[in-house]
């Protein structure tokens, strides 16, 4: 009688879902696999023997990835991060300034819809700036970790130009923006580079800010 026999691994699936794909380049379904290798007779899987890994799989274009692919967020992810994180580095900031100024909330509602939140109004910019600061310090920290650094430094700018809205840096709203830059995952020196930048920026186009444009406002219309 012949005996056909041998070794050979099979894969069963234990997880699925959605993640970036890099082949695809988009988020794409993938299945999770576990695989173990068997002794085999007559191509039938007879005695288990050693596990043999796991990995991802591209349901679309099929390739395989290691696990740690399902860490990278996805497009939905980074989008809800973003506009979470968004909202709380608006909160800090504000609070450190004028959190009443009409010009940095205004400032501060256009920031967070452009990042994405398009139904952020005055009622939820309240209820953030009511919220506590070391919940808002998390979620700067894990919207940080997902950024390269040149977004870290458009988020810390984005912060600056709020506080400007309505005058100069105060001492109180500068340690405020050094401390979202060092919960972006910044360091100090490029925290200090985009401050001096940004106000710089701001400062050199006086016309397009909105408190410089108030002052001159109320000097035009002040009696002489």
């Amino acid at each position: 009688m012949l005996l056909i026999w041998g070794l050979r691994v099979f894969y069963h699936t234990i997880g699925q879902g959605t993640f970036h794909c890099r082949k695809c380049g988009g988020d794409r379904q993938y299945r999770h696999r576990a695989g173990r290798r068997f002794f085999t007779l007559f191509f039938i899987p007879v005695i288990p023997l050693n596990r043999t890994g796991e990995h991802v799989q591209c349901l679309t274009c099929k390739t395989r990835y290691v696990t740690e692919v399902l860490k990278v967020p996805t497009t939905v992810q980074m989008q809800v991060a973003l506009a979470a994180g968004m909202r709380a580095i608006v909160a800090i900031i504000l609070r450190a300034g004028d959190p009443a100024s009409p010009l940095s909330r205004r400032r501060a509602l256009d920031t967070v819809t452009g990042a994405g939140d398009k139904d952020y109004d005055e009622y939820a910019l309240e209820a953030d700036l009511a919220g506590p600061a070391d919940r808002a310090r998390v979620k700067i920290g894990a919207f940080g970790a997902q950024l390269q650094i040149e977004a870290r430094e458009w988020c810390l700018a984005e912060a600056i130009r709020i506080a400007m809205a309505d005058g100069p840096l105060t001492g109180a709203e500068r340690a405020a923006a050094e401390h979202l830059a060092a919960a972006l995952g910044m360091t100090q020196a490029q925290a200090v580079g985009v401050i001096a930048l940004t106000e710089q920026n701001v400062l050199a186009r006086p016309r397009l800010s909105g408190w410089y444009a108030h002052s001159r406002y109320v000097a035009r219309a002040a009696p002489p």
